[in-house]
């Protein structure tokens, strides 16, 4: 199985790709991030990340899509930019037929370090165990794609 892990964002999406089995263990085949410019337009933005997650799309083929749902309780500007970026990445996958998936921080924590509340850095450190890394990714957004595809892979 192919997993893209999406950690959407509007100034970084991060994009992790793993292959494997929750049998056999999964592997990082790549990372990255899309990273677009507080003063371009918005719509300019948007497309950017949709043409990015096409091209990630077509040369990786994945199984599914695993993208991370947000909370937003203090900044609505924040929640509604983000959430234009969530609506491209499930209409992305839609347009593909590609199984979408969302995943909350807390599940992911859970399914990578077996705890809900785990900081950032420990579940970086189970990433690098978990998928034979020779070190943590980076930046942040890519590490935190790789750990949504991982939980994808594991809750599947």
């Amino acid at each position: 199985m192919i997993i893209l892990g999406i950690d959407p964002g509007t100034a970084t999406t991060g994009l992790g790709v793993i292959r494997g089995s929750k049998s056999k263990g999964f592997s990082c085949v790549d990372y990255t991030c899309i990273i677009t410019k507080p003063t371009t337009p918005m719509p300019e933005r948007v497309r950017a990340i949709f043409e990015s997650i096409e091209k990630y799309l077509r040369k990786f083929k994945p199984d599914v899509v695993a993208m991370e749902s947000l909370f937003f309780n203090t900044n609505p500007k924040t929640a509604m930019s983000v959430s234009r970026v969530s609506g491209v990445i499930m209409l992305t996958a839609a347009l593909r037929n590609i199984t979408f998936v969302e995943y909350t921080p807390l599940q992911v924590k859970s399914a990578i370090t077996g705890y809900g509340k785990a900081e950032k850095m420990q579940v970086q450190k189970m990433l690098v165990q978990l998928l034979k890394l020779k070190e943590i990714p980076k930046p942040d957004d890519a590490a935190d794609a790789l750990a949504i595809a991982l939980c994808a892979g594991v809750s599947l």
